[in-house]
């Protein structure tokens, strides 16, 4: 049976860890995590880079952009390179949706909005695409950030933008009381601009979902698989299942056991509990060995579609600390680069004489 730190190693181990990291260690496990931050995800499809050469070109004839996110993952699923657009543009106001807040858990949705709105020029708001009202906020949200485009009689031009599968194009067609772009449960359906003439003054730019570049942060990464974002052929399912489940167990302990009819002393490692979950649910292969693939299937399922409750998979605190775990991995990468440099310069020198 494995226990939890061999669940950190096996992850570790497959993506993370350099070589010299042995298999099943346990010491200084917390540091083998932090290690996590020395690694990003890439990815950058071609209609992505393409897409990003667009939205820069129209950027400075928008008055408001609108960046949908995932109200389960309101950092992860924030793209960077929108901070980047507003920077180039005499910070640009911008209009935060929490989409998919019927998913979220409502405490941290809350925290989220406070957190978000300390910075100048962001309103933010937690909407369901259910609720045709709160949808309709977002406009109300848009002229109080460009009230001088209505005073003067314009249009406000505003541009939507946000990553794959949150839920761009269902709040476009909710906006324009219409079918006006193509919805789906895949990322990146939307593949091209288009421009929608709102009847309430308002002018709205489509364009399509794009990731940035890599992922700095790998915890982000795991968190954009656990709820879709990008596609499951990116991750593995069972990396995906340890990562969800090891937070889930320690976020909402009471939502597991409901939810899997487990017994109140929960296992302490995330392997014994994916394996609980797939006896429980019959995902057993032959000689009663539990098929860990299908039960992360399941278990992220089951999050994805809020079967399992309202959940948030992080909070602003965990990302403050994230983020310095990635700060300075990334000196330690520096650091190494230069030694690594200098190195190959005494060589030089020794073998030149």
């Amino acid at each position: 049976m494995w226990i939890e730190n061999d669940v950190h190693c096996y992850l570790l181990q497959k993506f993370l860890v350099p070589p010299d990291v042995p298999h099943g260690a346990t010491s200084k496990n917390k540091e083998y995590i932090n290690q996590m931050s020395s690694q990003s995800i890439q990815w950058f499809p071609g209609h992505m880079h393409k897409a990003r050469k667009e939205i820069e070109e129209a950027m400075p004839k928008v008055d408001v952009i609108i960046e949908v996110l995932d109200a389960r993952i309101p950092f992860s699923s924030e793209n960077p390179l929108i901070k980047s657009f507003r920077e180039t543009n005499d910070g640009k106001p911008v209009v935060k949706v929490l989409n998919k807040r019927d998913l979220a858990d409502p405490e941290m949705t809350q925290l989220w909005i406070n957190h978000l709105e300390k910075e100048q020029g962001v309103k933010a708001i937690a909407i369901t695409t259910e609720n045709l009202n709160e949808v309709n906020q977002i406009m109300d949200l848009c002229r109080k950030l460009a009230p001088q485009r209505e005073e003067a009689g314009k249009k406000i031009r505003t541009m939507i933008m946000g990553i794959p599968n949150v839920g761009k194009s269902t709040i476009i067609n909710a906006l324009a009381g219409r079918t006006v772009a193509i919805t789906g449960n895949q990322p990146a359906v939307t593949r091209q601009q288009q421009r929608i003439n709102l009847d309430n003054g308002i002018l709205l730019s489509d364009t399509p979902g794009i990731l940035w570049p890599k992922v700095e942060n790998p915890h982000s990464g795991f968190r954009l698989a656990a709820t879709g974002a990008i596609k499951d052929t990116a991750m593995d399912y069972i990396d995906v299942g340890f990562f969800s489940i090891e937070y889930l167990i320690k976020a909402y302990p009471d939502l597991i056991k409901a939810r899997y009819n487990l017994d109140d002393d929960l296992p302490e490692s995330a392997i014994e509990l994916i394996e609980e979950i797939g006896r429980k649910r019959g995902c057993l292969k032959g000689g009663g060995r539990v098929d860990l693939h299908k039960a992360s299937v399941i278990l992220i399922n089951e999050l994805r579609n809020g079967t399992l409750g309202n959940i948030t998979l992080e909070h602003p605190e965990m990302i403050t600390e994230e983020l310095i775990n990635v700060a300075i991995a990334e000196e330690r990468k520096t650091e190494e680069k230069i030694k690594k440099k200098e190195e190959r310069r005494k060589r030089y020198l020794k073998n030149k004489r």
